[in-house]
């Protein structure tokens, strides 16, 4: 069978994204997914994500790792299918989509996709790091040279090591450019490898700095490998809340390829 697929980015964190409003595409096939992923045998891409329908909101967001394993919640993958929705015409400007970790809020102004992310109540505090779970969860470390700094080395320490063990954590390296700017480069369990951009890192590390003190601001830039993205939110003592993921989605190609 052929498939048609789009291919998405958002600051260079690519994804295919396949229409499964009629449920064509079987989702057990994960070697088919991981042989799509691959950047030389296949398409290529950091993840695979199925658009469908969904009985109480406009569509639902199933979403792949690389390596073909259904996963947890994928910030830019939730900010590209929201424009892959209004592409199809699935929406407007606005929407309200179901993925793994619950219902999400989306806008898009002026082709910026505005994505509100789930809460968080809490944010564990280590000697050396922070966690949290922004729908994935997420290791957050400050360091210093970070332009040099050996991420997939060090992040596949981390990744598998205590005391994430084989669960495995997402894995973020941080240095702060200024009072409301802060430099991300993240590790991403599923693709084992850095990516240009995490939405869910990137959301997990303005919250961090937050809690941290390192800011004081509820509007964080981030600067990833890939481009820029913002992040806004709303603190009380009862955790973040009216959380956004901000930034910028783009369909780079339209195929077929064989199922």
């Amino acid at each position: 069978m052929m498939m048609t697929f789009y291919k998405y980015q958002g600051t260079g964190n690519d994804f295919i994204i396949v229409d499964n409003r009629l449920q064509t595409i079987g989702k057990n096939n994960t070697k088919r997914i991981a042989e799509l992923c691959d950047r030389r045998f296949g398409i290529g891409a950091d993840g695979f994500i199925l658009l469908e329908n969904d009985k109480i909101s406009d569509f639902k967001m199933v979403y792949y790792n690389a390596d073909g394993n259904e996963s947890s919640m994928c910030g830019n993958g939730g900010r590209c299918i929201t424009a892959f929705a209004k592409f199809l015409g699935v929406i407007n400007d606005r929407t309200e989509f179901m993925a793994i970790d619950g219902l999400h809020e989306g806008r898009i102004e002026n082709d910026i996709v505005h994505l509100q992310m789930q809460d968080v109540s809490l944010i564990e505090t280590h000697r050396n790091h922070l966690f949290l779970d922004t729908g994935s969860p997420h290791h957050v470390e400050l360091v210093s040279n970070l332009k040099d700094y050996n991420v997939k080395t060090n992040g596949f320490k981390i990744r598998y090591g205590e005391p994430y063990n084989e669960a495995g954590s997402n894995v973020n390296f941080v240095e702060q450019l200024s009072d409301d700017n802060f430099a991300v480069r993240t590790y991403e369990r599923g693709v084992e490898d850095e990516t240009l951009s995490c939405g869910t890192g990137v959301t997990a590390v303005a919250l961090a700095m937050h809690a941290s003190g390192k800011t004081n601001h509820n509007e964080v830039s981030l600067k990833t490998p890939g481009g820029q993205l913002k992040v806004t939110f709303k603190s009380d003592d009862k955790g973040y809340k009216d959380i956004w993921l901000v930034g910028p989605a783009e369909q780079v190609f339209k195929g077929e390829i064989e199922w």
